[in-house]
């Protein structure tokens, strides 16, 4: 009996496709310090959870990698401690027990002291790469968080149904809600065609850490100079972080000085309260600016951090706004999951919404007029300013209630941010 050959049939459908789709209930787009954070939460609640980040995650301190640290406030401290993230990170942080406000060579001062409150410190300070360190071991604990590093969104599409995101690598992801945590530039607010509204200041932010001589005492420094702010920020060790406010025209040339000048020029804005510093490590420059998306929601899309707004580093409040968001949208998110709602709904990411629109709107408008007014020379405005700081030092109540404020402890916050568990 003759047998006839037959070509083989060709698949339907590209089998490739089928076995790289992954399906979760959240996709997160961006895995830095507020994406990585809300996706360990997330997970940690029985949500499955994938996150997509250009950058793969490490568990090695690279010295080389963001110069920056962030002062984390008290509220926002307890998020990380309810990510699950704290306990790696509370040894290589200091606490901030004071807090000195001046005017540049002004004799009125704010000086917001731990002795008056019943609680302390008022915060953290914590090396951002050292966040990222922890949050690259937090990563690899949660059996519902699938992390797809080195990766990036080709195409998003959002419907009534849910969400499928196409992967550069070809993978694709279905999921019912899709978070953009991926910054000040972020792609998905724009191909969301969400509006943003933004300003330069003409200021750029020089970072370094440097090392003194005396201890820091765990006391915070912010120096009010006319180009700008001039933080000292204690970092573990005889070791403070630096954020240098300067004039974007003049910044180049700082940053191009060799070490000596570069120190020469440190030591005339740092003084000698702490004996003679030095700087250690790379030196970093950032333009600032200011800028808010119009809206934070979408169909099936919501935007957190930086990707919604993004504020001057005057009051050290950038990364704990970015922490409260997640504080928020973990608790909506996890309420709803709880209820079996569906978690790419308007009704549920409203919520959201409401909770955040005033208290981010504020912070905003706040650290804006700070810089505007303590950003100049003008005789009349810093007397003016002066006065101020002299007043709230010497009235109590008030007092107490900024000490509040500076800690996060202040408005209707989430319960992470109290201290209670999700759950």
């Amino acid at each position: 009996m003759r047998v006839s050959s037959f070509p083989q049939a060709k698949p339907l459908v590209n089998m490739r496709y089928i076995m790289t789709t992954i399906e979760a209930d959240i996709l997160i787009i961006g895995g830095g310090l507020v994406g990585g954070t809300l996706g360990c939460i997330l997970a940690d609640q029985g949500m499955s959870v994938v996150l997509v980040d250009r950058e793969a995650p490490s568990d090695q301190m690279t010295p080389e990698y963001d110069g920056r640290a962030s002062a984390i406030a008290l509220g926002t401290q307890r998020v990380l401690e309810g990510a699950g993230l704290w306990d790696d990170l509370k040894d290589d942080s200091a606490p901030i027990d004071d807090i000195r406000v001046t005017d540049g060579d002004s004799l009125m001062f704010l000086h917001y002291d731990h002795n008056d409150m019943d609680i302390r410190p008022f915060g953290y300070m914590v090396e951002n790469r050292r966040l990222r360190v922890a949050l690259a071991r937090r990563f690899g604990s949660l059996k519902k968080l699938n992390v797809l590093a080195l990766d990036s969104i080709r195409n998003l599409d959002r419907d009534a149904g849910g969400v499928t995101a196409t992967l550069e690598s070809g993978k694709t992801i279905s999921a019912k809600l899709a978070i953009g945590a991926d910054g000040r530039s972020s792609q998905t607010r724009e191909d969301a065609g969400i509006e943003l509204t933004q300003w330069s200041y003409n200021q750029s932010g020089i970072v370094c850490t440097v090392e003194h001589e005396q201890s820091h005492e765990n006391i915070a420094h912010e120096r009010f100079l006319p180009a700008g702010p001039f933080a000292i920020l204690p970092l573990t060790g005889n070791r403070s972080c630096i954020v240098w406010t300067e004039r974007s025209e003049l910044a180049p040339a700082m940053m191009a000085l060799g070490d000596d000048e570069f120190n020469a020029e440190l030591a005339r804005r740092f003084g000698d309260f702490l004996g003679k510093t030095r700087p250690t490590g790379p030196r970093w420059c950032y333009p600032l600016s200011l800028q808010f998306a119009e809206r934070v929601l979408d169909k099936r899309l919501v935007l957190v951090g930086d990707a919604a707004h993004a504020m001057h580093p005057i009051a050290g409040q950038g990364l704990n706004m970015g922490l409260r968001d997640v504080a928020a949208m973990a608790e909506v998110l996890s309420d709803a999951h709880r209820l079996g709602l569906d978690l790419g709904s308007a009704a549920v990411l409203e919520r959201y919404e409401r909770w955040r629109r005033f208290d981010n709107t504020l912070m905003l408008c706040m650290t804006d007029l700070l810089n505007r007014l303590f950003s100049n020379d003008i005789a009349p405005i810093r007397l003016a300013r002066d006065l101020g700081l002299a007043v709230v030092n010497r009235i109590p109540l008030l007092k107490r209630f900024f000490m509040r404020h500076a800690m996060g402890l202040v408005g209707d916050l989430p319960r992470l941010m109290r201290g209670e568990k999700l759950g």
